[in-house]
């Protein structure tokens, strides 16, 4: 027979894997957006770090200057990038409640 302190420890371990999908579901509907060049470019970002959208401004095009434009591009996935990967962290923290697991953080 399986003293109390085990059966709570599976109880634990089945919540929180609860908790995980129930985050899991979450991320994957979420879309986030960042910019660069002052709004020029914004790049949005799906929570499975998949690329939605890209958006520039039509008068970056008209310029014609493609390095800017490569380098607008690059700066605002980088940084939409930064901000999927922190928005995930902050919802497996909360998940967990602070516990550190290996893997999820």
């Amino acid at each position: 027979m399986a003293d109390t302190n085990t059966l709570d420890m599976f109880k634990q371990a089945r919540d929180l894997q609860q908790r995980m999908k129930k985050v899991q579901k979450r991320v994957e509907k979420v879309e986030i957006t960042a910019d660069a060049g002052g709004g020029m470019v914004r790049v949005t970002m799906s929570g499975k770090l998949e690329v939605k959208r890209v958006e520039r401004e039509s008068t970056l095009v008209a310029a014609g200057d493609a390095r800017r434009i490569e380098d607008l591009v690059a700066a605002a996935v980088n940084q939409v990038v930064k901000k999927t990967q922190t928005f995930m962290a902050d919802e497996m923290n909360r998940a967990t409640g602070g516990l550190n697991i290996p893997g999820l953080g």
